[in-house]
């Protein structure tokens, strides 16, 4: 027997072990991308459900109460006389932002 046939594997007794190392990171991806969507369905919602008087937070992390919502445009009470105008996509109220 020659020394490169005595080291190379048996047949067949890798294949189980690379076909595992080939399937994790595709698990590992699907999963993220359950997770991902499972997020981004929970902040439509919560932006869905958005109410005035309501606390929320900014995507640029700014803190705030709603004071009138006109369709897709949030007013946002972020202290006495200041209201910011903003996209309500960027609005998450603090509980969702995770």
């Amino acid at each position: 027997m020659t020394p490169m046939a005595a080291a190379a594997p048996a047949a067949g007794g890798g294949s189980l072990f690379s076909m595992l190392i080939l399937a994790l990171p595709i698990v590992v991806l699907l999963w993220l991308m359950m997770t991902q969507r499972r997020r981004a369905k929970a902040v439509q919602q919560a932006q869905a459900e958005l109410a005035v008087g309501q606390d929320v937070m900014l995507a640029a992390g700014i803190y705030g109460t709603i004071a009138h919502l006109d369709g897709e445009t949030v007013h946002l009470q972020v202290s006495d006389g200041v209201v910011l105008r903003v996209n309500r996509r960027s609005v998450v109220p603090p509980e969702a932002a995770v």
